[in-house]
């Protein structure tokens, strides 16, 4: 699963050996400025209701920061113009199908995948790749009960907007958008044929990724998601590595406030030797993984 997981593929079970009560790392990080410090959240976008509370940790540091920072700023995003959007990009004006960017074999291909998860792929006959992978990974991930409104982000949106404290964005939508639809055929073929092989196991993957997020399980991460993301060279460039260069960037401008602040983004930002971490760490910033106190889940 590519863009919902934008995240995870597979990650590994070795923390599933872990003791709950013991102190463990999360999927977050502290860099320290010369007045503030700036927080470093890896997020996953979706949730369930078993997957609360978040790790106390995760809490507290949004209790310290003066700023909350998401990949876009979901507080100023008007739900129907952002869906006008999508569907501009995404769905098809001139005749064209998704049979015709896929190629007959690819396409019949990914009919026999969706068929396998009870996915009708032609309704999504009239969209780009890009676009058909997204609505196809929504749809799996809500009928095993994940929603974005109990992803990380939409979490703390609610409380910094109850707690009156800003909200800004790394990216606009408008941005996001273009990363999608300017991928070439090729790269979105694939993005939809992974999101549809996926998708058989689905359940067990997303199980697989929230434990090792939750225990901040870094070489696991990296070992299973990498190897199996190095293969999408173009979606790793354009969605992942000059996204993670450009925030680094960002982030240092940062250091040199008062105000503490929280950024969260995707997870899989977070992993990796082209990671955010490792470019900031490389600069020589202070910079440090958090971690969950003895005895808290």
């Amino acid at each position: 699963m590519i863009i919902a997981r934008l995240l995870p593929l597979l990650i590994l079970l070795a923390a599933a050996t872990r003791a709950d009560n013991a102190a463990h790392p999360v999927t977050l990080w502290e860099i320290q400025g010369a007045h503030n410090s700036v927080y470093l959240l890896g997020s996953i976008h979706m949730l369930r209701a078993e997957d609360y509370p978040l790790p106390t940790v995760i809490e507290s540091t949004y209790a310290k920061v003066e700023i909350l920072i998401m990949e876009i700023d979901m507080d100023d995003l008007d739900p129907v113009a952002s869906q006008i959007a999508f569907v501009d990009a995404g769905v098809l004006q001139d005749g064209t199908t998704l049979r015709d960017l896929m190629g007959d074999a690819l396409y019949d291909q990914a009919l026999n995948a969706a068929a396998a998860v009870d996915i009708p792929l032609d309704m999504l006959d009239k969209t780009e790749p890009w676009y058909a992978a997204m609505m196809i990974e929504v749809m799996l991930l809500s009928r095993i009960g994940f929603d974005p409104g109990r992803g990380v982000e939409m979490y703390l949106l609610k409380k910094a907007i109850a707690d009156g404290k800003p909200i800004e964005g790394l990216e606009t939508l408008a941005q996001q958008i273009g990363f999608l639809d300017g991928l070439s055929i090729a790269a979105q073929r694939d993005m939809l044929l992974t999101a549809l092989v996926d998708g058989a196991k689905i359940e067990d993957l997303m199980d697989e990724i929230i434990l090792a997020w939750r225990h901040g399980d870094i070489d696991s991460l990296e070992s299973s998601l990498l190897e199996s993301f190095a293969k999408h060279k173009e979606l790793n460039k354009v969605l992942v590595s000059d996204r993670n260069r450009r925030w680094a960037k960002h982030i240092n401008t940062l250091l040199t406030d008062d105000d503490s602040y929280l950024i969260i983004v995707g997870a899989l930002h977070l992993i990796g030797d082209g990671s955010v971490p490792n470019l900031l760490a490389r600069q020589g910033l202070d910079i440090r993984q958090l971690s969950e106190p003895a005895s808290i889940r």
